[in-house]
Parts: C-alpha cells; sequence; structure tokens
C-alpha cells in the first residue's frame, strides 16, 4: 500500500480552502505530507520529455486537475465545453471503470468536435488554430460506495448521506483519464482508483462545517473533499495516492503521455 503524499495536496489546503489552520496542519502532519510545497521548482515538463506540443489543452473546469497538472510542471490551458454528463450510462449497471471512462470520452469527442468546427477560436491559446498540433486531456470521477455509484451531490442532504455512510465503510474513487493527439487523432486512455478509510468520528455534519468555509464541496463527486482539515482529521489512512482522490493520478497521466508518445512514433514509421 502507498501512502498519500501528495505536495498538490498540501498546496490546496494552504492556498486553495483558506483554513487558518492549515499551514500549520501540513508542516505537522508527515503521515500525510512528505515534503513543503515547491511548485515547478526544479521539474522536468514531462510534455517534453515526451516531445510532445505544450500546452495541453485541458479539456476540465476542475480546480484540483488543474493544480495537479502545474504541481507536475505540465503547461495547460483550460477550454471546457459542457456534456449532459447524467445522460449518458446507466449508474445501476455500468462498472465504475467503464463509466468514468465512456464519459471521459464523451466529452473528449465533443470537445474535439467544437474545436475541429471552429467554435473554440476564441479560447484557444494566442495564434492556436484547430490546424496546430496538440495533446488534449478529459477526464472523468466516481466515488463508490456499498457497491453504488455516487457521483456530485444534488443536495446538501444528499451529501450528508454520502458522508455518514463513509464511517461504517470504506468509500473508493474511480478516476479517468484520456489524452488525444491532433490532428493525427491517435488516443490513450486509463482508469485508477484510490480507497479511502474514515474513522468511525465522521458525521454529516462535517457537510455544514465545510460549508460555512466556501468548501465547494457540491462539487467534489461523492462529496469527498480529502483536502480539507476539517476532513482530513477523520481520515485513518488511505491506499492509493492521494492525487487520484483529487481526481487525477498523476501517475496515470505519466504512463499515458509515455504511451502517446509510442504510438505517435509507431504511426510515423
Amino acid at each position: 500500500m502507498r501512502k498519500a503524499r501528495s505536495a498538490v495536496a498540501a498546496y490546496a489546503l494552504a492556498v486553495f480552502t483558506r483554513h487558518p489552520h492549515a499551514a500549520a496542519f501540513i508542516s505537522s502532519s508527515p503521515r500525510y505530507f512528505s515534503t513543503r510545497v515547491s511548485l515547478n521548482m526544479g521539474k522536468s515538463n514531462p510534455l517534453v520529455e515526451n516531445n510532445l506540443p505544450e500546452p495541453l489543452l485541458l479539456g476540465s473546469g476542475s480546480f484540483t486537475r488543474k493544480l495537479i497538472l502545474s504541481e507536475m510542471n505540465i503547461p495547460y490551458h483550460k477550454i471546457v465545453r459542457e456534456i449532459d454528463e447524467r445522460g449518458l450510462g446507466d449508474r445501476s449497471k455500468d462498472k465504475p471503470r467503464d463509466l468514468v471512462l465512456m464519459l471521459a470520452k464523451a466529452k473528449m469527442d465533443h470537445l474535439i468536435n467544437e474545436i475541429q468546427a471552429g467554435n473554440c477560436n476564441d479560447d484557444l491559446p494566442s495564434g492556436f488554430t484547430s490546424a496546430n498540433e496538440c495533446v488534449v486531456l478529459t477526464g472523468d470521477q466516481v466515488v463508490t460506495h456499498a457497491g453504488n455509484i455516487l457521483e456530485k451531490p444534488d443536495s446538501v442532504e444528499q451529501a450528508k448521506q454520502f458522508v455518514t455512510g463513509y464511517a461504517s465503510s470504506p468509500c473508493s474513487t474511480v478516476g479517468s483519464c484520456v489524452l488525444t493527439h491532433l490532428p493525427s487523432g491517435i488516443q490513450v486512455s486509463g482508469v485508477d482508483t484510490a480507497t479511502i478509510h474514515f474513522k468511525p468520528t465522521i458525521t454529516g455534519d462535517i457537510i455544514d462545517n465545510l460549508l460555512k468555509e466556501d468548501a465547494p464541496v457540491l462539487s467534489c463527486a461523492g462529496g469527498l473533499m480529502i483536502e480539507h482539515p476539517l476532513t482530513r482529521e477523520h481520515i485513518d489512512r488511505i491506499e492509493g495516492t492521494e492525487d487520484s482522490v483529487m481526481g487525477l493520478s498523476k501517475d496515470l497521466v505519466i504512463r499515458l503521455l509515455g504511451e502517446l508518445r509510442q504510438k505517435l512514433l509507431e504511426n510515423a514509421k
């Protein structure tokens, strides 16, 4: 089992949650954090390493995915075109891995169609056209608990129901990542999972406390916001990586970039 030690989460705690004790919590919690945050210092660019164009076009509005890419030193440009996620798939029958892959690919198909149709010209990087070489990233994530697939809660009450259940049995995150190279259309994809074991001390009341601090709980799959100190104090352990729980596995992104490079080389022969 890998312990979750993501500097990304530390950055999220100190900068994004505005929690008054976040910095102190990070420095006093070696169980979760091995280093202080040092974004983009002395790190290589995985796109350059794989001879891939930059910036990455990020088809996601998730602040944690942006945060993770920044921590990986991957330059990106956000460009999002929404789809009706709830109208796709069958949550009662689909396997979580199949569902998140299907949704990420649906987001990718829609975004690429919009780019190629010229409907994104105003949102593309300066000087960029649909004819430029680029790599596009989309993703999706669900939380699973007690055999059920949990997405973003529809209400505060539903978020409380989700969280209350985590006290009795662990929940898992299932997250997908899809990379597509343009103009070739070559695509790679994968899924990563992590399991969070909570202490029995966690209750639905935490949702009210998070909302008081303007935490975007209702925008998180399963109402799960492990990067916040109020949630973290109730975590017993995490099987997997914290960046995976937060929506984008760094290990998966690195692997997929390598796979994409290899496929492009094979295609060029």
